[in-house]
């Protein structure tokens, strides 16, 4: 890819990953305000449900045929529950750790798994092996979340 049109993604990627504490908070007084984290989760994403229904009409012009939904290997059918998990784990520990803790867990777990994925190819990545220098970047990273709880 391109270094000029990489750009674009890492300033979408930017404002997607601002939304996060945002999503955090508003979900945690919805929780509130509907008596459960259950209920908030689901309500956040029948209402996520509704607005990417609106861009797949919008952007991708309909709903896939069948035959392609069907030829999709069986695991991709976990993204939503792993979705699931990431909301209703957001509703219960953000509010209780505080925004820069609770995101700065976040990085680090995303990080773990993200130097995992990366080593085995799983999930549909490139194979790029663990190195001394991802080994210390993630250490770096341990070491804020440290600071960033204590302080």
């Amino acid at each position: 890819m391109r270094r000029v049109a990489i750009w674009g993604y890492v300033l979408f990627a930017l404002a997607a990953g601002a939304m996060l504490p945002f999503q955090v908070g508003i979900n945690a007084v919805l929780a509130g305000a509907l008596g459960s984290p259950v209920r908030a989760a689901l309500v956040s994403f029948v209402v996520g449900t509704l607005a990417l229904l609106v861009l797949v009409l919008l952007v991708a012009r309909g709903l896939p045929e069948g035959e392609k939904v069907a030829q999709a290997p069986w695991w991709v059918w976990a993204g939503g529950l792993l979705g699931a998990f990431y909301v209703f784990g957001s509703i219960v520990a953000g509010p209780r750790l505080g925004a820069v803790a609770f995101v700065a867990l976040i990085l680090a777990g995303q990080a773990v798994a993200s130097l995992l994925v990366d080593h085995f190819g799983w999930v549909g990545f490139e194979e790029q092996p663990i190195s001394a220098g991802r080994v210390v970047g993630l250490a770096l990273l341990a070491a804020g979340v440290v600071l960033v709880r204590l302080f």
